[in-house]
């Protein structure tokens, strides 16, 4: 438990302080309080779109929390979607302790709510970083219309190796094991990756959309990196995303 609990500590960087609300940006919304099958109580925002096209579950990173995402959910509510962002237990105002199993259950109950206020519009999943694997997991239980993996890396043992090649192997576990579980997934994918990545390779992303099943697309977007992606390809990348759920809801009409 011990070794277990240190390895976290590489894993995952959780911030209590909100850096904004969706207040600060004119963004109408409903605070919410999501409640775990195993008892955490989680905090999220739904913010609506208007004339929504789709309804989209925001899986984020493993730092910051959901007040580092509302600039992610302004670009994509102007594209025409609805957007749930929720913090994983231990993160920003959610009770409890991040684990790999926890981001699952967590990620499962936030999709609950979303599917009271989707209304019947199609359902995306968006995954960032960690959370890609969070939203695939996700995806592979509950197939959604759609499935975006934003900077998403193969898996926690590929990683140790980019980053922490100090910690012996063995001790590295088989954590988000996304190339080992895509070739599952049952629904149509969006990968977008920044090419100047400096923390997760665009080798990640390239290596996991060939992995997977058809339907899917590759957008490799210039001159950005990994936390610098929504900021500086800000319309690109909310574009990027709009096209591809109005081409989803055109194919399947």
């Amino acid at each position: 438990m011990p070794v277990r609990y240190a390895l976290n500590s590489f894993l995952y960087f959780p911030e209590r302080e909100l850096f904004e609300t969706p207040r600060e940006r004119g963004l109408e919304f409903e605070d919410l309080t999501i409640e775990t099958d195993d008892g955490e109580r989680l905090h999220g925002w739904w913010i609506p779109a208007h004339e929504s096209q789709a309804s989209v579950l925001l899986c984020h990173g493993n730092g910051g929390n959901i007040g580092d995402r509302v600039l992610n959910a302004a670009l994509l509510t102007a594209q025409g979607l609805g957007v749930l962002l929720f913090d994983y237990r231990g993160y920003g105002r959610s009770t409890g302790r991040p684990d790999e199993q926890g981001t699952y259950r967590d990620a499962h109950s936030a999709r609950e709510v979303l599917m009271d206020r989707a209304a019947g519009e199609p359902i995306v999943y968006i995954g960032e970083s960690l959370g890609g694997a969070v939203a695939l997991e996700l995806a592979l239980a509950h197939p959604p219309d759609g499935l975006v993996l934003q900077s998403a890396f193969t898996s926690v043992r590929d990683m140790a190796r980019e980053h922490y090649a100090f910690i012996p192997g063995p001790l590295v576990p088989d954590a988000y094991p996304s190339l080992e579980l895509i070739g599952g997934l049952d629904a149509p994918l969006l990968v977008i990756h920044g090419e100047s990545d400096e923390i997760v390779p665009a080798s990640h992303g390239k290596t996991l959309y060939e992995a997977a099943p058809e339907p899917k697309r590759l957008d490799l977007l210039a001159r950005v990196g990994h936390n610098d992606l929504v900021p500086l390809a800000g319309s690109a990348y909310a574009e990027a995303v709009g096209s591809w759920v109005r081409q989803l809801k055109t194919s399947s009409m």
